[in-house]
């Protein structure tokens, strides 16, 4: 039986990858097949499930196949590109008798404009501004946040690990560590960078950018975490935008929250962009779990505090309308210059 799925497999995500017209249908192509999701991962999980005299073929098998459609990818991907190089040579043409300066002038980039713009908010709001290290270790990305080993967080699907104590960070969560440890309440902090998981799609990338906050002090409660982020989206999209709060889990937090606000572009109305809901989701909060407060040296008994954490990326898709976060990387002059 696993034997006939793995060839359905394989002959399925064989068709897929010699269909593929460009570069982006056959990454979209191995996110189905060989993604933390995918079809063929699906497969290697379900290795466990195997009797044992049957693993070791089974086993053998399913790494042969692996490592087929892998060169399979690999050698589609040099074609295209070879192709699409080929193309884009063929279409465009340099004018070399052009010597004039036009006075065309570069700009910021839109995720470098919101995050800005986001910083500035929470600046006058009276936050200060720290950073971290990218490259972290796991005791400050995941023990000190309350995430166990055993978390699936931690699997090495979801992280890149340097080592089996450092990786590249996940969460700029481990810059508000830090600051947890070395300095006393109260504390109002954000923490905008890089952080690194192993996703690639139209609304995740392995690289993108979160800014998250942190505020400890004596008897705080979700309200102000409400009342914070109420006066960051008005500032943020407009005076009328709302938010709403939905049940959620964080192991740094508890209770935890999911915050979505009314759709900028329709007003909650109901539009294409927020699939007629009229919200969007935007980020994720909550109350800082005592835990993590006692793991930092933090006594939880005189003080509470609330985090919230929002992408950067997913901020500028919202404000926007981009449907593609993939434009947002591609660099192409002529799209980044709606943004000036």
């Amino acid at each position: 039986m696993l034997n006939q799925r793995i060839d359905s497999v394989k002959a399925r995500c064989l068709e897929a990858v010699s269909a593929a017209i460009d570069s982006r249908q056959l990454n979209d192509v191995k996110v189905r097949f060989l993604g933390k999701n995918g079809e063929f991962t699906a497969l290697l999980k379900s290795l466990k499930d195997v009797p044992p005299a049957e693993k070791p073929a089974a086993g053998k098998l399913l790494n042969e196949v692996r490592v087929m459609l892998e060169g399979a990818f690999a050698d589609a991907e040099t074609s295209l590109r070879l192709a699409e190089k080929a193309a884009r040579v063929e279409r465009e043409t340099l004018d070399v008798t052009l010597s004039r300066y036009d006075g065309k002038q570069g700009a910021l980039h839109p995720l470098t404009l919101v995050k800005n713009e986001i910083v500035d908010i929470f600046l006058g709001m009276g936050y200060s501004v720290v950073d971290g290290p990218e490259v972290e270790y796991a005791y400050y990305n995941f023990e000190a946040l309350n995430i166990p080993e055993d978390h699936p967080a931690r699997d090495v699907i979801d992280t890149f690990y340097i080592t089996d104590k450092i990786l590249l960070r996940t969460q700029t969560s481990a810059a508000q560590v830090h600051t947890m440890e070395t300095l006393k309440p109260p504390i109002r902090v954000i923490s905008p960078g890089k952080v690194y998981r192993p996703d690639d799609d139209a609304t995740h990338s392995p690289m993108f950018q979160q800014i998250e906050g942190l505020v400890i002090d004596e008897h705080i409660t979700l309200a102000d975490l409400k009342g914070t982020l109420d006066e960051f989206a008005k500032r943020f999209f407009s005076s009328d935008t709302k938010t709403r709060l939905r049940p959620s889990h964080f192991p740094f937090t508890e209770p935890s929250v999911e915050v979505d606000l009314s759709c900028p572009m329709c007003h909650g109305e109901g539009c294409r962009l927020c699939k007629g809901t009229g919200w969007l989701e935007l980020l994720g909060a909550g109350i800082v779990n005592p835990a993590v407060l006692e793991m930092s040296g933090i006594d939880s008994k005189k003080y509470s505090g609330f985090a919230f954490g929002m992408g950067v990326e997913r901020a500028t898709m919202v404000k926007y309308g981009i449907p593609d976060m993939r434009l947002l990387f591609d660099n192409d002059v002529r799209y980044l210059r709606q943004f000036r």
